[in-house]
């Protein structure tokens, strides 16, 4: 199996050196020290003054340029990361967190195919058999019988029978489960979400990769959850890593994406999800396996949900493997919660939607799931071999597989100034700040490669991508020119 080179192993480097940052306070009337502390943090975290990833002042340093006791230095960096805005790392300091913000949003907004080619959202290819396949599936339902999936409001886990299907497609992805531990959603991140909350709680610790899905980070801010990123190599999150976190204490699960990650494109091997399995078992930590990529990969890999039954949740949807617009997903949750899952999900959508998830069960019965994911795996890998004959070195990590690649940047660009270059050139990328959940990732910019694409478009905007790469930056986007 081709895969392109990983820089992202633990960087041996020593940690950087705090920001220097002094602010004056404002204490209101009535106002304790370390809350009129904590709202100087967020404000000027809010206001770009510390950015993401900037090390904090020592508790002891800060204390003593501000004149505050310790104690009160450590409450207020105590409730800014419970808020989502700092997170502490063991033996290297305190650091500002990375946050779903505005502006990463406008950097991935979803802009018109005729004004710009876009390469900043990972979608599954969209080919002339997508358009057939959905078309035959709209006539059929149209005119049978549509009162099995459009009538009912309960089962509120799915219907019995997508239930059963997905049983049955689940076991291709290694997983046996029982369909009363099934549960179906609207999509993977809607199945994260229903697995996080039925086992974390405000202010817990949650390790995932040092460069994860954005969605993960937007939900630590949303649950008030601490969020970890661990150091990785090829292969995904160090093992090492992983027992030292947990052995600190307070660590609460883990999330990781194990199949092409995203954004690195990474796939552990069967040995690291076992060397992983075994410190999470022997822990006592949950693990959720975002597997939306699994489909993807015709191996043999094993699934924790497997190995840690009573640990485990399994993901997984059909969104970037089938079709985009097919929101449907599976979460298999370990026996215990099969009724706290099905509570959450009440609540929070009532059900997954009976009409996509009947599409998905016919389209696993009749075979089309597994002739559009073949579809996909060809033109991926087609794909992949255009953006590596153009961008060669420039890449760092990417995988045969994957609807995306991660690049480095050069040292003569700072991201910023790139994303905004290739933008000016209708190109649209991303830079690292949406991935970042922890240190040591070293940086750089993703590009995306499915949707609906031309090779001779594909080609075009990976080619401004290296004609920009090799350029010299204006005089003000200059970052370390030697």
């Amino acid at each position: 199996m081709r895969r392109q080179a990983n820089p992202l192993a633990t960087d041996p480097s020593p940690a950087t050196r705090p920001v220097v940052w002094r602010p004056s306070l404002a204490k209101q009337k009535g106002e304790t020290k370390h809350a009129a502390l904590t709202e100087r943090i967020i404000a000027d975290i809010d206001g770009g003054l510390l950015k993401p990833m900037d090390r904090m002042p020592t508790h002891r340093d800060l204390a003593r340029d501000l004149g505050l006791s310790v104690q009160t230095v450590s409450l207020s960096y105590k409730e800014a990361e419970r808020l989502g805005y700092l997170s502490g790392e063991i033996g290297r300091g305190t650091f500002v967190k990375a946050r779903v913000t505005d502006r990463a949003g406008r950097m991935m907004l979803d802009h018109s195919s005729n004004e710009v080619l876009d390469l900043s959202i990972i979608r599954g290819v969209y080919l002339d058999e997508h358009e057939t396949a959905s078309r035959e599936i709209f006539r059929e339902m149209a005119e049978g019988n549509v009162a099995d999936f459009m009538r009912p409001c309960r089962p509120i886990a799915g219907l019995d029978r997508h239930r059963e299907t997905a049983r049955i497609w689940l076991r291709t992805l290694g997983v046996s489960a029982d369909a009363g531990r099934i549960l179906v959603t609207n999509g993977a991140a809607h199945g994260i979400f229903l697995a996080l909350t039925c086992i974390i709680r405000s202010g817990d610790v949650v390790l995932c990769e040092n460069l994860t899905d954005h969605g993960i980070i937007g939900l630590s801010n949303i649950l008030g959850f601490s969020l970890k990123g661990l150091p990785t190599d090829e292969e995904g999150i160090l093992p090492d890593a992983l027992e030292a976190a947990c052995a600190s204490g307070g660590v609460r699960a883990l999330v990781w994406i194990p199949t092409l990650n995203n954004p690195t494109g990474h796939v552990a091997g069967a040995a690291r999800r076992h060397e992983i399995a075994t410190i999470a078992k022997r822990h006592g930590i949950f693990v959720i396996e975002d597997e939306v990529y699994r489909p993807m990969i015709d191996e043999d890999l094993p699934s924790i949900a497997e190995m840690l039954p009573d640990l485990g949740f399994f993901v997984t949807s059909f969104t970037k493997t089938v079709l985009t617009g097919l929101r449907v997903g599976y979460l298999v949750v370990p026996p215990a919660y099969s009724i706290r899952a099905a509570s959450i999900l009440r609540v929070s959508s009532w059900s997954g939607t009976y009409l996509t998830a009947e599409i998905a069960t016919r389209w696993i019965e009749n075979g089309t799931v597994q002739r559009l994911i073949g579809l996909q795996r060809g033109e991926i890998r087609t794909r992949q071999g255009i953006t590596t004959d153009i961008l060669g070195d420039h890449i760092a990590s990417s995988h045969p597989l994957s609807p995306c690649a991660w690049l480095k940047v050069p040292k003569h660009w700072a991201e910023d100034g790139l994303v905004r270059s290739l933008a000016n050139q209708n190109v649209a990328v991303t830079p690292s700040e949406p991935f970042v959940a922890g240190p040591g990732h070293g940086g750089g910019i993703r590009i995306c490669i499915g949707g609906r694409m031309s090779h001779s478009s594909l080609s075009k905007a990976l080619t401004t991508v290296r004609q920009a790469f090799e350029q010299l930056p204006p005089v003000y986007d200059i970052g370390s020119i030697g």
